[in-house]
């Protein structure tokens, strides 16, 4: 300003009558683009004085998080940013950003003023923008959007974990835009994902763990949403309603507007969808800060505790999936009754058989609303054709509703314990043992997340997910230390079957583990252990398994340096209280390639919850491997975190 004054202050003591006249006429000719220039730059000068550039909101709108070699943007589409290197130049982002403000618009594409909703909203109040000086004043197509959307509140939504889908083991993450009076399911869902048409598990989980996938968020309706899980009969989704204010959630709906067709590298483990989401909650409300509180990864039941350790969810809505209905109706009726609903939906039966059976009227309604429920289950699993299923489906709701009313049915559903309720992700256990006569201490860590022994309260039962997972030996006779086992990933899903429903349980594990060789001393092999078969539920025993297993080893101590073969494996998982849980396990594996040997394995495991996050596990194994037998016994106290 000064340079200014003073120039014009020469002008007015020494220029002569023909200098006055030329600028006049050249200030004509080129008034509005020198006044928009000069605009432009006394904005810029005003954020630089302000440091706009090291705002905490800039840098949560723009992704930039600290890295070794300064801050970088965790955004990788090049579209995302205007300057030559926005991607980790905040001050230089900041500046293309501003002066892009003043592009014309040609209608070809947004304007940078439309693009980039949240930064315009941002800049325009920290630098009292006067929009009158701009080409364009605002953006008519968001202003549309929020106009279509009317949005009142967020809620986070969590479709729970499941474990036939590589991509559902964690479960899920979005955002839903609320509108008032609304159906939820009309409510428009905010999502991010790792674009892939990949169904191969162990596929997907390398590339997605190597970030070789591209994510990006989503906008649809939330009905649309459901639809594109193909996994929805199975996963059972809770929502959490956030109290966020409504100009808060404006500027969520402005953040995620701007990150439209915008990618980002996908990581399974920590930029994945749980952490991409918490972008937007931290461009709702400046505050929160919640993409610093993560730990090294992120999953999605621990995004959901980091929100409400926020403060931010005001209750949870337990929404069951298909199969679970199924299953809690199934279990409230007589056998006969189950059959019949099984037949009717099979269409071995009429409907109206039930209207003649000599059972009282709640019985009757019962048998058809569980008939009706496994219809939709068949017809929505594409497992009957559209008008098979409208005839069946109307005949059965016809015979329904001659039934009139009835204060028993029994299609509701009692929430079980919330996930967010359940044990911490993280666990470390200490314990002593022996091992063939031979005192050690042990220390186990796990970095994710849950075990068959677990306690099963906000978790599926009969799911397994060890991610990480460590233990480590002291021998204080030899005062040696070991580790003893080193767990990659060891997965295992043991569903039960029963008339309506007959999924296929299964295994994986893969890791380091010390085992006895044939020199009578303990080695470490690699084992990959994978393994399918089926599981049922009683009374009596509980979780009741039944699996065929393949296992290789890899070994310098093995004949050949390998060994492959064939066996299978039995278990019984039952609760004796509701802080008691055992676990009896046989398993038998025949080598026949490389190292010729039979492996057989019995063990009785043991875990006392004592707390939500402490426990207590007794071990109890027993193997003949090698000709040799080997007596583990362990106690393990643990702590979830």
């Amino acid at each position: 300003m000064k340079q200014q004054q003073g120039g014009y202050g020469w002008c007015k003591k020494n220029a002569s009558p023909f200098f006055f006249a030329l600028m006049f006429f050249s200030l004509l000719a080129g008034n509005a683009p020198a006044n928009e220039g000069s605009y432009a730059d006394a904005l810029v000068l005003s954020a630089r004085q302000k440091k706009l550039y090291d705002d905490p909101y800039w840098h949560t709108l723009l992704h930039y998080k600290k890295t070794l070699f300064g801050l970088r943007s965790l955004i990788d589409d090049p579209k995302f940013f205007l300057a030559r290197d926005g991607k980790t130049n905040p001050a230089a982002e900041l500046e293309a950003t501003i002066r892009a403000f003043f592009r014309d618009d040609d209608g070809k594409a947004k304007h940078p003023l439309c693009r980039f909703a949240a930064r315009w909203a941002w800049l325009k109040e920290q630098l009292s923008i006067d929009v009158s000086k701009l080409p364009v004043s605002e953006c008519r197509r968001f202003e549309d959007l929020v106009s279509q959307i009317k949005p009142e509140s967020v809620s986070l939504v969590f479709p729970a974990s499941y474990m036939n889908n590589p991509a559902s083991m964690f479960g899920h993450t979005m955002l839903t835009i609320d509108t008032a009076g609304g159906s939820k399911l009309l409510s428009y869902a905010i999502s991010y994902a790792a674009h892939t048409t990949e169904s191969f598990g162990p596929f997907f989980a390398f590339k997605g763990i190597l970030g070789l996938y591209r994510g990006y968020f989503s906008t649809l309706p939330y009905y649309t949403k459901l639809q594109e899980y193909s996994d929805v009969n199975y996963r059972d989704i809770w929502e959490y309603p956030l109290n966020l204010t409504k100009d808060e959630v404006l500027k969520l709906i402005r953040h995620a507007y701007e990150l439209d067709d915008i990618y980002s590298d996908y990581y399974f483990f920590d930029e994945n969808c749980s952490y991409q989401i918490l972008f937007l909650l931290d461009a709702a409300r400046p505050s929160l800060h919640l993409t610093d509180q993560h730990k090294p990864w992120v999953i999605p039941l621990d995004t959901i505790r980091l929100v409400e350790r926020n403060g931010l969810i005001k209750k949870s809505i337990n929404r069951p999936s298909k199969t679970t209905k199924i299953r809690h109706m199934a279990s409230l009726l007589f056998p006969d009754d189950r059959e019949t609903a099984l037949s009717i939906a099979k269409g071995n039966i009429a409907p109206d058989i039930v209207i003649n059976k000599p059972i009282p009227a709640d019985r009757k309604i019962n048998i058809l609303n569980l008939a009706s429920e496994y219809l939709q289950y068949l017809y929505t699993s594409q497992e009957m054709s559209k008008e098979v299923y409208a005839h069946r489906f109307l005949a059965t709701l016809r015979v329904r509703s001659s039934l009139g009313a009835s204060e028993q049915e029994c299609g509701h559903v009692p929430a079980p314990v919330p996930p967010e309720q359940g044990h911490l992700s993280n666990k470390i256990g200490v314990g002593y043992g022996v091992r063939r006569h031979d005192g050690f201490a042990e220390v186990r860590y796990r970095a994710a997340y849950h075990d068959l022994l677990d306690d099963d309260g906000g978790y599926q039962e009969g799911a397994q997910i060890i991610f990480s997972g460590i233990s480590a030996r002291y021998y204080p006779a030899d005062e040696k230390l070991v580790l003893q086992k080193l767990d990659l990933i060891d997965i295992a899903s043991f569903t039960p079957r029963d008339i309506f429903l007959k999924p296929v349980s299964y295994k994986v594990a893969t890791g380091l583990v010390r085992e006895v060789m044939d020199d009578g001393q303990d080695h470490m092999i690699y084992r990959l252990n994978p393994g399918g078969g089926f599981c049922w539920k009683t009374g009596m025993l509980g979780l009741t398994y039944v699996i065929a297993e393949a296992d290789a080893n890899l070994g310098s101590r093995l004949d050949k340096g390998y060994a492959v073969g064939l066996g299978g494996a039995m278990g019984f998982i039952k609760n004796l209280t509701s802080r008691w849980k055992a676990y009896l396990l046989a398993k038998d594996i025949y080598y026949n390639m490389g190292d010729r040997h039979n492996a057989f394995e019995l063990s009785l495991l043991q875990n006392i919850t004592v707390t939500t996050n402490t426990s207590l596990r007794l071990e109890i194994i027993w193997s003949r491997k090698h000709g040799f037998d080997v007596l583990n016994a362990t106690i393990l106290g643990s702590l979830f975190f």
